[in-house]
């Protein structure tokens, strides 16, 4: 099975290389059915390694820590179900979201290029390969936010740019630091190095925190690293929208600083308040612009933030409940938001705006698209029996249970404030009359309505089956972020 394991990246790069070739035989339809079977054959591989326990690939026969490994943990394999499974959507989405655009042909080969880097971010042993597919992953996205060549769209894709690439500068230096101290870039062999010489203290190493902490708290659009985050995701096309915001930024930000920080450098009271102070601002700063914005994408760009101050402050916590709420959130945002931000799609091209202030009673002229953008509001705002009700609920009883009565009611607090402004996006949007502007305004079609749909089932039925998702898929990754000895010894051998 361990051979499967470079498909995941070198699946989508054949591809995207093949259709700049083929596609401009035919620049309209291969791309887009190419796409869709190279996505759909991921999930395939996915199912055949899921119940195969740890799996390590060492490239070239190369045993760690001299060659390169790909590793398939319980962690591993659950970020590889939430990217390819909304990437996948994504595409079927895109069939036809993509006639607004004229080159079809880049969409599709960036998007895939995009994917190859954040599955190679999830399966690599190796900090410095983590940067290459960080870096891979990163650009194509730049170019992706930018697609369109609006102004506005190459502004945002351009702010992305310098920030991203400051990011990635801090992250080459951090780990350039852990390789000066180690001798080694393999995260086991590191993390064996730092257990066994107790380096808790060192100066590098500390300084190689900072610079993680910096680095990938900017890849996840944490406050206050989340300049670019809001006119990226607003900017974007809605389906670079939904990777950015459901995936991205997860992978490159949220998953790198739990898998250094857990199995390789190990977590410190000092970093895990950084990440607690870090969650709690996010939250708060997220919740309140969000409260403020007509714009119905930047809205949800806001919402990121502040979701992700939830998982941050999990991660913080760091006690077995907290992490468990903190993947729980990680896996429910990605259902719930780009349910969300595909339904902004789907009401942006059959109205042409997505000012809150221009829109209502859509509910009579888009029913699906309606009742799906009900279903992820009330999901993101954690009503129960939705998803989000139940990662948010786990997160609030860590903290109370580990002590942080004032950090619960901060909790609660932005809990209330995101159910709100959510409330005032369905008043205007969903409900009400329609305006003047919108008495022709029909039904987004179906090759986009059904991925809204298939997300909108997966939020409900997450929420009703939260027992199974939490002992299957949820504790399972937590076991391996709590285990850094496991890490080393399933990697190492030892």
């Amino acid at each position: 099975m361990n051979t499967l394991l470079p498909l995941f990246t070198a699946i989508p790069i054949c591809s995207a290389v093949l259709i700049l070739i083929i596609g401009k035989f035919d620049k309209k339809n291969f791309p887009r059915i190419w796409s869709l079977l190279t996505s759909l054959s991921l999930l395939f591989i996915l199912v055949v390694v899921w119940d195969k326990g740890t799996i390590i690939h060492e490239m070239g026969g190369w045993k760690p820590p001299f060659g390169v490994v790909l590793v398939k943990d319980n962690l591993s394999r659950m970020m590889l179900l939430i990217v390819n499974v909304v990437a996948f959507l994504t595409i079927i989405y895109s069939y036809v979201y993509i006639v607004k655009f004229e080159d079809y042909l880049r969409f599709f080969t960036l998007f895939l290029f995009m994917l190859a880097g954040m599955n190679g971010v999830v399966l690599t042993g190796d900090l410095f390969n983590l940067f290459v597919f960080l870096e891979i992953a990163s650009i194509a996205s730049y170019a992706l936010v930018g697609y369109g060549v609006d102004a506005e769209e190459l502004e945002a894709s351009f702010k992305y740019l310098i920030l991203g690439a400051l990011a990635s500068v801090f992250i080459l230096f951090g780990i350039g630091m852990i390789y000066s101290i180690t001798g080694s870039v393999n995260m086991a062999d590191v993390a064996r190095f730092i257990v066994e010489n107790n380096l808790g203290g060192n100066n590098a190493l500390l300084m190689a925190t900072g610079l993680f902490i910096v680095g990938f708290g900017l890849k996840a659009g944490l406050v206050p690293f989340h300049a670019w985050l809001p006119d990226a995701h607003s900017s974007a096309p809605a389906p670079i929208s939904v990777m950015l915001s459901g995936v991205l930024i997860k992978v490159l930000g949220i998953y790198s600083l739990i898998r250094i920080f857990y199995s390789v450098i190990g977590i410190t009271p000092v970093v895990s308040y950084i990440f607690i102070t870090m969650g709690v601002i996010s939250m708060l700063v997220g919740a309140f612009m969000g409260f403020g914005q007509d714009d119905m994408k930047r809205m949800f760009a806001f919402s990121s933030i502040s979701q992700m101050g939830y998982i941050a402050v999990g991660i913080g916590i760091g006690t077995p409940l907290a992490i468990i709420g903190a993947l729980f959130h990680l896996l429910n945002h990605a259902g719930f938001k780009s349910l969300l931000f595909l339904s902004s799609g789907a009401i942006q091209t059959s109205t042409g705006t997505r000012n809150l202030s221009e829109l209502g009673g859509l509910r009579k002229k888009m029913p699906v698209t309606s009742a799906t953008s009900v279903i992820g509001a009330l999901s993101i705002a954690g009503v129960p029996p939705f998803n989000g009700f139940w990662s948010k609920l786990i997160i609030i009883l860590a903290a109370f249970s580990a002590g942080y009565f004032w950090l619960g009611a901060i909790l609660v607090f932005t809990a209330f404030l995101t159910l709100a402004y959510y409330l005032r996006f369905q008043k205007n949007v969903i409900f009400g009359e329609p305006t003047s502007l919108l008495k022709n305004v029909r039904e987004a079609p179906f090759m986009m309505v059904m991925p809204m749909v298939v997300f909108a089932v997966f939020c409900l039925l997450i929420g009703i089956f939260n027992g199974w998702i939490i002992s299957n898929i949820i504790i399972p990754a937590q076991g391996i972020i709590t285990n850094q000895l496991g890490y080393i010894s399933s990697v190492l051998g030892i």
